[in-house]
């Protein structure tokens, strides 16, 4: 298998798309008391909350392990609503080259769908796919979802 990869999972967000991506735009610091075992704290370190450039500091436990994750925002479109996360630092540096993350929200017949996309680059060929990563995403994702219809 080669080095590169991408994985991409989509999920119906019944809460709705535009608070899923109102959340990781402007609000990511909330985000541990929504998904408190999945992530333990989401911390700023350069920039402005929900700005292109801002680096964020992520704790986050991923297969029963505490992890940190340093990232930079790549990109933002609001009409899109979509956000890019490049890994500079932290745990996945470990095992990947590069890594990205990023999820968009698209509406079809009125349901709201979350797409995360995650985009790597292995060190070796004796690192497995990030399918837990993915894994991860869709389990934030429902936990962010049912937060916010519990709630409503």
């Amino acid at each position: 298998m080669g080095l590169k990869g991408k994985l991409t999972a989509q999920v119906e967000m019944k809460a709705g798309g535009d608070l899923f991506h109102e959340l990781f735009r402007h609000k990511p610091q909330q985000i541990p008391h929504i998904s408190p075992t999945t992530i333990q704290g989401c911390d700023l370190h350069e920039g402005e909350w929900g700005n292109v450039g801002s680096v964020y500091f992520w704790k986050y436990t991923h297969d029963g392990k505490q992890q940190v994750a340093k990232d930079v925002i790549e990109t933002i479109d609001d009409e899109k609503r979509s956000i890019t996360f490049k890994v500079v630092e932290g745990d996945l540096m470990k095992l990947y080259k590069a890594f990205k993350g990023s999820f968009h929200v698209e509406t079809h017949g009125g349901i709201d769908l979350v797409t995360w996309t995650l985009e790597y680059e292995k060190l070796n060929d004796d690192v497995e796919e990030p399918l837990s990563l993915l894994s991860f995403c869709i389990k934030l994702a429902k936990d962010i979802e049912a937060h916010h219809l519990k709630a409503a």
